[in-house]
């Protein structure tokens, strides 16, 4: 099981450090074609969820992979469950369900590293 653990965080880590590097990066307005759902949003708060993002994902590597901290890696990951239960709350008031699913994918992966590394598994 640990093995697994260190998988999906790892694909997290990888996803949540893409999509976040993207919005920190890119302006708001070259987002908008991808991402229509930062026209509700202000500049600050799309840089807001970029910069939780990549934090999230280097939480979910570093602290175990160096032995520094490793309650950082299920914190890291209940980071990610809130930040999916707002993604989610925000498409499904721009009636978007297909991102709903991706959402919840997300979501009940990084609680799957959230139990797993604050429970049987932990660091």
């Amino acid at each position: 099981m640990n093995i697994v653990l260190w998988i999906i965080a790892g694909l997290l880590a990888l996803a949540f450090l893409f999509s976040g590097l993207n919005k920190v990066l890119q302006p708001k307005e070259k987002l908008e074609p991808r991402m229509a759902y930062v026209k509700d949003l202000s500049a600050g708060t799309v840089k807001t969820i970029g910069v939780l993002e990549v934090l999230a994902a280097i939480g979910l590597i570093l602290p175990a992979a160096l032995g520094i901290a490793p309650i950082f890696v299920p914190l890291a990951a209940t980071g990610l469950v809130l930040l999916m239960i707002g993604a989610a709350i925000t498409h499904a008031r721009r009636k978007e369900p297909q991102m709903i699913v991706v959402n919840a994918v997300l979501l009940v992966l990084a609680a799957v590293v959230a139990v797993g590394r604050f429970g049987p598994y932990s660091f």
